[in-house]
């Protein structure tokens, strides 16, 4: 009998033996926390290292200065419970220099897996490297920073970084949505997103509400992609840490093989972080290979029997690394998370809408954190003056990039208006390189808008 859930298949001494019961504890490490600070009403604090210092020892080790935690505290207390996806104006103290919009290309960096998967004749082979191109870039997300939200109508463009060109557009403010596409000789990417939170108090979890999407070229398979919730800890008090507890399921559509991973919680002493264990299922859903590694270093996976035991004379073999990273780094930036900020990989002819160009990113990337404030909240304040003066002329605001179409997609977090990308885009692109235009993309201002600025 195949494992088709390999939750279970634990019993015994299968190779799952102890994920039934990392699963299955879920909610269990969470309760051991160190609880109960005194004074602070539904406060949780959670050590990860799941040491034994007291609750109040473990708050006084965040980046917050006391009356700052405090403050905030105090603050965000009526918001328990809520979605603060973009209802909270936020200090920029917490911020890190870069856009949602960015922070989306950022599954580029091993785009070389995708490659791998459409150039691969093995059908399951395929499904290994395209899921551990998925998990590559669970890395980045476990910085602490919160990226800023883009502007309605910001952009975010990538040239040709390893023959991939990315583009990405704020194409919705209420609710924040933000679709991206990019391509290569090997694949193409699509991406509708639609992030959703709850704030619990000193933590949030963020529900990846949206629709991913790779059609490889060869053979014209369609993969899709559905990721685990975040969990951020520690917002306020104590040290912040990111886990996603949970299972990935990456399907092809043409051929209904599928990936089931589990990404396990972090248990008590830390144990189970960042590990994560699998298969990969034909149609029939019997496992063919097993995969495990740790999303913050590597994967690797093995030809598996119909129980899902690894295959006699088979070996593990690593099929994705985390490359080298930046030591100290403030932001935890890898090396390319700063191309991603960089000119370097900007296109000739930058669109003014970018992202690179926003005034109060720029100015935290410089430690400017004072201009940064001032210059973010300017901007919100015309952003609400742009939405006054649509709303006053009758006018909805139309993306450039991306047409929304009919589709409603159902997600494990509430349904989604898919936005596909209309190709326009392509057509700017090839036009904006063969022209002699040589403007130097650093003095373009930032102009993602409708209207002239009546904020004033």
């Amino acid at each position: 009998m195949a494992p088709n859930d390999p939750k279970n298949a634990g019993g015994g001494s299968g190779f799952f033996a102890s994920l039934a019961s990392s699963i299955s504890n879920l909610g269990s490490a969470m309760t051991k926390s160190v609880n109960g600070l005194v004074g602070y009403e539904g406060l949780e604090v959670i050590n990860p290292e799941g040491s034994t210092e007291d609750a109040a020892e473990e708050a006084n080790r965040g980046r917050w200065k006391q009356e700052e935690r405090d403050g905030y505290w105090k603050m965000m207390q009526k918001y328990i419970g809520s979605d603060v996806t973009s209802m909270v104006t936020l200090p920029v103290i917490i911020f890190e220099p870069m856009t949602m919009l960015q922070k989306m290309a950022e599954l580029m960096e091993y785009s070389h897996l995708l490659d791998m998967a459409d150039k691969t004749e093995d059908p399951y082979m395929r499904m290994v490297y395209a899921s551990s191109w998925a998990i590559s870039v669970y890395y980045a997300f476990q910085r602490t920073w919160k990226p800023f939200n883009p502007i309605l109508g910001e952009t975010y463009e990538m040239a040709n970084y390893n023959g991939v060109n990315f583009i990405s557009e704020q194409v919705s403010h209420h609710p924040p949505m933000s679709a991206g596409h990019a391509e290569n000789e090997h694949f193409t990417y699509d991406c509708t997103s639609k992030l959703k939170t709850k704030f619990l108090g000193n933590s949030i979890d963020v529900y990846p509400v949206g629709r991913t999407r790779v059609t490889l070229k060869r053979d014209g398979v369609v993969l899709d992609l559905v990721p685990p919730l975040t969990k951020v800890h520690n917002l306020i008090f104590g040290r912040t840490w990111v886990d996603s507890p949970g299972e990935m399921i990456m399907t092809n559509l043409t051929t209904g093989d599928k990936v089931v991973l589990y990404f396990q919680p972090c248990g008590w002493f830390g144990s189970g972080r960042y590990e994560v264990d699998g298969y990969v299922y034909n149609a029939s859903e019997e496992p063919k290979i097993l995969m495990t590694g740790k999303w913050n270093e590597s994967m690797s996976y093995q030809q598996c029997d119909s129980e899902g035991e690894p295959l006699p004379g088979t070996e593990l073999k690593e099929v994705w690394k985390l490359a080298d990273v930046p030591k100290d780094d403030k932001y935890q930036y890898t090396h390319f998370a700063h191309k991603i900020n960089s000119f370097d990989t900007a296109p000739k002819k930058l669109l003014p809408s970018d992202s690179r160009l926003r005034p109060d990113r720029y100015a935290l990337e410089m430690g400017d954190m004072s201009k940064s404030g001032y210059e973010k909240s300017s901007m919100e304040e015309r952003q609400r003056a742009e939405k006054r003066t649509r709303e006053e002329k009758g006018q909805s605001f139309t993306p450039k990039w991306f047409d929304i179409t009919e589709e409603v997609t159902p997600t494990p977090w509430g349904d989604l208006e898919v936005y596909q990308f209309n190709g326009k885009y392509s057509e700017h692109r090839e036009a904006a390189d063969n022209s002699e235009d040589n403007t130097d993309p650093k003095s373009i201002q930032f102009n993602p808008w409708q209207f002239p600025d009546l904020s004033t």
